[in-house]
């Protein structure tokens, strides 16, 4: 029990700073946007220092025996835009691989819960990739179920299978269409030159 107290009491959370960059540049690095690293640091500090100025936006660092070690952005939101019921946004509670299972992550959610109560919102929100299995069962064992399930392509990936599965006389350019038009005036000109 001692030890289990002296692990937590390891744990601190902080507001990020704009020298956290970095280290959420790394932590997050697959959530980020594709370029350069320099673009990403400048992208999280921007955030960093929108967390810093509005009230209901809160960026969360987890430290590990004084080291960075997770981080989580919580947003006041509303459930979806057409629910507006307010609830807190947790984006990307993510702890770093080498201080799993030392309590961060659930220091992290409990700052939302925290920063939730703070303000009287009555629900939190998150979303885990769905191949994340330790992640999914972390959220489950807080209560967190399923809502919905988010689901990403690239716009041209999209536009590409909505055409492949338009039928062929949905619309008036399409190519089945246009082959019975010049068909028929096939017809219609060897008729008249019959005549």
């Amino acid at each position: 029990m001692e030890r289990r107290s002296a692990r937590r009491s390891a744990v601190t959370l902080r507001e990020a700073t704009g020298e956290d960059a970095p280290f959420l540049a790394h932590l997050w690095s697959d959530g980020l946007r594709r370029g350069e690293r320099s673009e990403q640091e400048t992208d999280l500090a921007a955030i960093i220092e929108a967390s810093a100025v509005n009230p209901e936006q809160r960026l969360v660092i987890a430290e590990y025996d004084g080291v960075p070690a997770g981080a989580v952005l919580l947003m006041i939101s509303t459930i979806s835009p057409l629910n507006l019921e307010r609830c807190v946004q947790v984006y990307s509670p993510t702890v770093a691989a080498a201080h799993r299972r030392h309590g961060l992550g659930h220091a992290l959610m409990e700052s939302a819960v925290a920063f939730a109560e703070e303000w009287g919102i009555p629900s939190v929100a998150t979303a885990v990739t769905a191949s994340s299995r330790d992640a999914n069962r972390f959220m489950a064992r807080l209560a967190l179920a399923p809502s919905a399930l988010l689901r990403m392509a690239p716009t041209a990936a999209v536009r590409a299978r909505i055409n492949a599965e338009r039928p062929v006389t949905a619309s008036a350019g399409a190519p089945g269409r246009q082959l019975t038009r010049v068909l028929a005036a096939r017809r219609s000109m060897r008729r008249s030159l019959v005549d």
